[in-house]
């Protein structure tokens, strides 16, 4: 298994904040169904103020360019990337591999 971790600001803006988190305590399934689909065992997602933090173990064989690029094509997903996009403080435009800034592991 692989871990990849990546950083990402939210909007300077409370209320967006909070439904930008009560977004993801209710994810759409076809997006848990496409993380599956492209090989992430598990994702997690922690906040303090704007910052957030993701945690996202992959298979082995899961390679971040192909697999995240892959993941953009599936159902529904960029219908997601467009909604949570309006709650987080980067290019709205942007897929969600850029807005995600991957974080270096140095311990």
């Amino acid at each position: 298994m692989k871990r990849y971790c990546q950083t990402l600001t939210l909007v300077e803006n409370p209320e967006m904040i909070e439904k930008y988190v009560e977004a993801h305590a209710h994810v759409w399934p076809e997006i848990i169904e496409g993380q599956r689909e492209v090989g992430i065992l598990d994702m997690q997602i922690y906040r303090k103020g704007r910052s957030l933090f993701m945690i996202m173990d992959v298979k082995d064989d899961f390679d971040f360019q192909r697999d995240m690029a892959r993941l953009a094509t599936l159902p529904r997903q960029a219908e997601w990337e467009a909604y949570v996009a309006q709650f987080q403080g980067c290019d709205p435009d942007a897929p969600s591999s850029e807005k995600w800034q991957l974080m270096e592991r140095i311990f």
